[in-house]
């Protein structure tokens, strides 16, 4: 009878371990789904809403019909971080934040930037041939900014090499590839902080001649991309913006001293006083996820088109604030 009694309350115990075990795993399995669901919405959610901020943001430099563009438009004031229902508040005929408060908890931000306003890496090489004219412009800001010149060499040389079209199939596995982003840039044998020390100031855009716009660009592109002129006279530039804007490139050249000879004056086909190029970032913030997205749109007239498209974590976004 003991031995019958024992085997019972073995048999008992082990039936116990076996339902809590089928349980808790059942409630993992329904725990896992919840979480899977529950994140699968976020995305989806955050995939509209910076959809809509990335169409908010054409819909600004689609009203944008200035042909110069400077530093005191819409398009340049950054949006501080505000509750999603904050906008919806502002539609007269939304009535779903009565209804869902969902969007208290939702925070959006972001800003749009001038990629013109900075020297185009994709200038210094056109279908495989160099375009001397854009090199010292490059140059001059390596030297500003203390990067070895043999790096910009190297650069330039590689870019040359990724983008020839006439390239053998034997050459063409060992060419680099074209880097699309700034921070690719490591791809043509730039070293990390170098590329560090260039985000700030150099883009890389589809086109193969962008001028630089003297109404939005730092002082140190401006002394840059303008020859014989010293960085005072490009932060004079700056500053002489800041009270009126520059309507025409020879409003900005009018304020600087005269060249002697003329012939080493500026190149104006590298300057302009408008642009077709933005950046838009998006980021927002939804209970403790932070999600940031990157966009480049073109603008042409009263089109504005979307040409890049990125979402990563905010690290991956990281640049350097420049003083305007």
């Amino acid at each position: 009878m003991k031995r019958q009694h024992g085997a019972a309350l073995l048999a008992a115990m082990l039936t116990v371990t076996l339902v809590a075990t089928f349980a808790a795993a059942a409630l993992w399995q329904q725990w896992r789904s919840v979480e899977v669901e529950a994140a699968d919405r976020q995305r989806v959610q955050s995939t509209w809403i910076l959809t809509g901020a990335l169409d908010w943001a054409r819909l600004i430099l689609r009203e944008d019909r200035d042909n110069a563009d400077f530093l005191a438009e819409p398009w340049a004031v950054p949006l501080q971080e505000a509750r999603l229902s904050t906008f919806l508040a502002a539609d007269q005929s939304n009535n779903a934040m009565d209804e869902n408060a969902d969007a208290d908890q939702v925070f959006l931000s972001g800003d749009i930037v001038d990629l013109q306003g900075r020297l185009n890496a994709g200038n210094l090489v056109q279908r495989g041939a160099a375009q001397p004219q854009w090199e010292p412009p490059f140059r001059r800001l390596f030297d500003l900014l203390g990067l070895p010149q043999e790096q910009f060499t190297r650069m330039a040389e590689n870019l040359r090499f990724a983008s020839d079209i006439n390239i053998d199939n034997r050459n063409a596995a060992r060419a680099p590839l074209a880097p699309q982003r700034v921070e690719q840039l490591a791809w043509l044998g730039l070293a990390p902080e170098t590329v560090a020390a260039l985000a700030p100031y150099v883009t890389i855009l589809p086109a193969s001649s962008t001028p630089v716009n003297l109404n939005t660009a730092p002082a140190e592109v401006i002394y840059a991309v303008i020859p014989n002129i010293s960085l005072a006279e490009a932060q004079r530039l700056v500053a002489e913006r800041e009270r009126q804007h520059f309507r025409r490139v020879e409003d900005a050249l009018n304020l600087l001293p005269p060249v002697t000879p003329p012939a080493t004056g500026p190149n104006k086909s590298l300057l302009g006083v408008g642009s077709a190029y933005f950046e838009v970032h998006g980021r927002l913030r939804l209970d403790d996820v932070v999600i940031e997205e990157r966009s480049i749109v073109f603008k042409q007239g009263l089109a504005v088109h979307t040409l890049q498209r990125e979402r990563g974590p905010i690290e991956a976004f990281a640049t350097t604030e420049i003083k305007r």
